[in-house]
């Protein structure tokens, strides 16, 4: 027969090692993602817009250039909401508005050039 003292042991260090494991794997999966914040200064990125589309039509006295300015509004118009979506899939974390951020944690992600870069794709 073996020692049971051994025994038990071994099957106490087998099952600390697995606990460990197994709350390492949680740590990693769950809880670590679940911390990061990003956030997105939505404001920003369509006042930029808009100062762009509002010198695009103040330039030009051509119907075509005007029409083509309405357009790329249109375009970003439809192109916002579907970058909104798509930013918590792409950062795997929790988006809020910039504003409702008190301050900055090292778990926190600007996500605004992100955006910015979404919406000025066509």
């Amino acid at each position: 027969m073996k020692n049971p003292v051994a025994q038990f042991l071994v099957n106490a260090l087998l099952s600390a090692l697995i606990a460990a494991g197994g709350l390492a794997l949680y740590d990693r999966l769950v809880v670590r993602p679940a911390l990061v914040i990003g956030m997105v200064d939505v404001a920003e990125v369509y006042r930029a817009k808009e100062t762009e589309f509002t010198q695009l039509l103040t330039r030009t006295t051509l119907e075509e250039d005007r029409q083509k300015a309405l357009l790329m509004a249109r375009a970003f118009a439809q192109r916002l909401p579907v970058a909104l979506e798509e930013l918590p899939r792409d950062c795997s974390c929790l988006v809020i508005l910039k504003s409702a951020v008190a301050g900055p944690t090292p778990h926190t992600l600007d996500l605004t050039p992100l955006l910015r870069r979404k919406v000025d794709a066509p």
